[in-house]
């Protein structure tokens, strides 16, 4: 009888490795499916990665960007007010201070179901001119992209990317 019950109890112990390894797999199958159904980022930094500029002088970067197809970013200056700005910041303590910026002017955009509603937004490429100041040295500046990114039927959350940039100030 102890012969019997064991043989049960090895069988049991071996059928819930087994269970557990194919759930394993199954799991990485599943997490691999979700991360190749991931989408691309709605904004992505183009160039430039590195820049030299005088130390101590109000210099301008040109930085670009581009949109993901399909998508639309609202403009600096969007047409309504409860929508949200593509802003540019550089973080205090950088050792790089954002002087200003001059975005482009948004393009005129209407929704298919709101075709008396013009939005002002950016699609594909766009570039941000900042003039920045720079401390004497070597700085790796992650600036960030504010933006709210839309579809023709939707728009996702308020997003901040960041976009690093090596300021030489010499």
């Amino acid at each position: 009888m102890i012969v019997a019950k064991s043989g049960i109890c090895i069988a049991v112990a071996a059928a819930l490795a087994l269970a557990s390894a194919l759930a394993s797999g199954q799991r990485s199958l599943v997490d691999g499916a979700e991360r190749s159904a991931e989408k691309p980022a709605a904004v992505e930094y183009l160039y430039p990665e590195q820049v030299t500029v005088p130390a101590g002088k109000a210099t301008t970067v040109t930085l670009h960007f581009r949109i993901a197809p399909g998508l639309h970013i609202n403009s600096h200056t969007p047409s309504e007010d409860e929508l949200i700005p593509t802003t540019l910041s550089i973080p205090d303590g950088s050792g790089v201070r954002l002087e200003g910026a001059i975005y482009p002017p948004g393009t005129d955009f209407t929704l298919p179901l709101d075709p008396k509603t013009k939005l002002s937004v950016y699609t594909g490429e766009f570039i941000i001119q900042a003039r920045i100041v720079a401390t004497p040295g070597d700085h790796l500046v992650e600036a960030r992209l504010r933006y709210q990114a839309c579809d023709n039927h939707a728009c996702m959350p308020p997003r901040t990317m960041t976009a690093a940039i090596d300021v030489l100030a010499k």
